[in-house]
């Protein structure tokens, strides 16, 4: 067990580092460039040195029945990931979101859970996207870790974000993983007098966006609230005050359709709800069509998937309309969001909100994203509940 103790004295020395780390986010920002120096070199220990060692240990201390008899390393080193001082980020080879500690949660807005699973290059300008997904595939590739400044899509008073993206293999998985590091106010010169710039103040777009998306959420509660009596209609009658909140407000087109009340039923749409310049033919093809030809749509109403997409990279994914031509592209939709209506994460999925963004409108942020979740399950909660037996 010799090997174990030392393993074990190395982790409480690396626990006490990193508690040091944590306690430096109080010094100005000038003087925190050399406690990310610090930090990446601790997560290039934990790469090179303890994940190393952690494996030899777990594999000359796995029992009979294949399990591991160091789970308490383990979940310690989760929560070392958790507590890092600096935003971090697990990626996989396409830069998807794998899991995202506390830090990095606050710098992009969003929800760990939430963000699991969508691309990272969503929450970004569209000038750093490919940038960010090139190198994530190289460090991948094994061609070594490297560093980029990118710039998040929400506007913020952080301005650009520097990346460090280093390879690491988690245990029992064939394929690397990219660890990305995230620091804020990083400047990409050394220079010593770029180091002393004090920090911007506030940024009044983002505290003015902050303030809108408030009032959204405020007054979709007002207008669900408003009819909450039963006189006042069924699910459509619902869904009609919600998608007068969101449209042209929050999005161009508002799209709502239900579930299936009985299991073989089929889902249908309420209503499509449009720019000025497609009222008309445009609005009714959109209305009139069914959504299980809609590949976002079946997604968020059978299994509960939410998507966030920016240049929609899938032209079919929102199926076609009577003339063969794909609706995202005749829609000329630059970013949409689809989420399920339920009233928790592993509730019953009562139907599912679609928003198009078109033209030169901003695209769909990650914060607007947790927004409109957040729209859903009131939305979910103002529903009639289906007629028993049903």
């Amino acid at each position: 067990m010799t090997g174990a103790q030392e393993f074990g004295a190395e982790l409480t020395d690396f626990r006490r580092r990193v508690e040091e780390l944590r306690n430096a986010r109080a010094l100005p920002a000038q003087e925190r460039l050399s406690v990310l120096d610090a930090a990446l070199f601790e997560l290039q220990h934990v790469v090179d040195v303890l994940v190393p060692r952690y494996e030899e240990l777990a594999g000359t201390a796995r029992g009979p029945d294949g399990s591991r008899s160091d789970a308490r390393e383990q979940q310690l080193l989760r929560v070392l990931f958790q507590h890092l001082p600096l935003a971090v980020v697990l990626l996989d080879r396409e830069a998807v979101v794998r899991r995202m500690n506390e830090a990095a949660t606050r710098l992009f807005n969003t929800r760990a859970g939430y963000a699991t699973g969508r691309p990272l290059a969503s929450s970004l300008r569209r000038d750093g996207q490919a940038a960010l997904r090139s190198q994530v595939a190289a460090v991948a590739r094994g061609e070594g870790g490297r560093s980029l400044t990118v710039r998040l899509s929400q506007p913020s008073a952080e301005g650009e974000v520097r990346v460090t993206l280093a390879a690491l293999r988690p245990p029992g998985e064939p394929h690397p993983a990219v660890l990305a590091a995230f620091q804020p106010g990083v400047p990409d010169t050394d220079g010593a007098a770029d180091a002393r710039k004090p920090r911007p103040g506030p940024d009044l777009t983002e505290v003015t966006r902050h303030a809108e998306l408030l009032d959204l959420v405020d007054d979709m509660t007002a207008a669900l609230l408003a009819g909450a009596a039963p006189a006042d209609g069924g699910p459509e009658a619902v869904l009609a005050r919600a998608a007068e909140v969101l449209h042209g407000r929050f999005a161009d087109w508002v799209i709502a359709d239900l579930a299936p009340e009985k299991p073989s039923g089929a889902p249908r749409r309420v209503m499509a709800l449009g720019p000025p310049e497609a009222v008309g033919d445009r609005v009714a093809s959109l209305a009139g069509q069914d959504p299980a030809d809609c590949p976002l749509v079946l997604d968020a109403l059978e299994d509960g998937v939410s998507a966030l997409w920016v240049s929609p990279p899938d032209a079919d994914a929102f199926g076609r309309d009577a003339a063969g031509a794909p609706v995202l592209v005749r829609e000329e939709v630059t970013s949409l969001l689809c989420i399920p209506l339920r009233t928790a994460p592993d509730g019953p999925v009562r139907g599912a909100l679609t928003l198009f963004r078109v033209g030169g409108r901003h695209g769909f942020a990650m914060a607007e994203a947790g927004v409109a979740d957040r729209v859903g399950r009131h939305i979910a909660l103002a529903l009639p509940r289906p007629a028993s037996g049903s």
